[in-house]
């Protein structure tokens, strides 16, 4: 199968202006993510998609491929689907699968592309799924930018909040999880998913897979094993830069 990474980045985040490009260890981030998902074996390419020139110039100039996108994507999925239609113009291929992996989770492991796509690989009926990671503490639990799942007992997701789901309530019995953004699409799901209109709990949560669980379709959740931090602050980036200091190289 031909299997396309897109990282989704733009500099215009409202939560952190500029995230992309923020240093860790010297380095962008977009830079640490691009190079960590592009050590994927599986992976017949990668490919960051931005609307950005200041991204697109450094991508490019690291040896990397970018892809201009419009400015008016108010979801990555949408700036995706984009980016994978001039790719395969360009490349004069057509990719099986897209793994869209979010410019803001530097911490991601290649084995972390292959939990993800083995589903897909296994289970044709499977269009779509997103990485599960463990919900570390209460104060994670509390964040609004820590998007948590629960999911129903075949691990398709029931539902995404920013608020604290399933239950305020310490019940040792409900697992609680959250959203790792490494998404892998079967290509043509991710060209209806542009199609779809946008829905009104996609919205007021602002996560782009309620987008497809609103018009009826599944999310099959995947745990992973390895430990991952998104950013979504300056404070986030600060605590994450010693922990990747840490880190043992690929």
């Amino acid at each position: 199968m031909n299997i396309l990474a897109l990282i989704p980045a733009r500099m215009g985040s409202s939560r952190f202006p500029g995230k992309p490009m923020a240093l860790i260890i010297g380095k962008p981030m977009i830079g640490h993510v691009y190079e960590r998902v592009s050590k994927s074996h599986w992976l017949t390419d990668t490919a960051v998609a931005t609307c950005d020139r200041e991204i697109y110039d450094y991508i490019t100039s690291i040896g990397g491929t970018a892809v201009m996108t419009g400015d008016q994507h108010e979801r990555a999925s949408d700036r995706c689907a984009e980016a994978l239609v001039t790719l395969e113009k360009s490349k004069g291929i057509k990719y099986d699968i897209v793994v869209m992996v979010q410019g803001d989770e530097p911490m991601t492991h290649p084995d972390m592309i292959d939990e993800a796509v083995t589903p897909l690989l296994a289970d044709p009926s499977i269009q779509i799924t997103n990485l599960l990671g463990k919900i570390s503490d209460t104060n994670e639990f509390e964040d609004r930018n820590c998007i948590k799942v629960v999911c129903d007992l075949q691990s398709n997701a029931l539902y995404f909040s920013r608020e604290p789901i399933p239950t305020r309530c310490k019940v040792d019995s409900i697992p609680m999880g959250k959203q790792v953004c490494i998404i892998p699409f079967r290509r043509d799901f991710l060209l209806e998913y542009t199609r779809m209109s946008p829905t009104p709990l996609e919205i007021a949560e602002s996560v782009d897979m309620m987008r497809i669980l609103e018009h009826g379709g599944k999310v099959r959740m995947v745990p992973t094993r390895h430990a991952t931090q998104s950013v979504d602050t300056p404070q986030d980036l600060h605590r994450l830069e010693a922990i990747m200091a840490a880190l043992p190289a690929l």
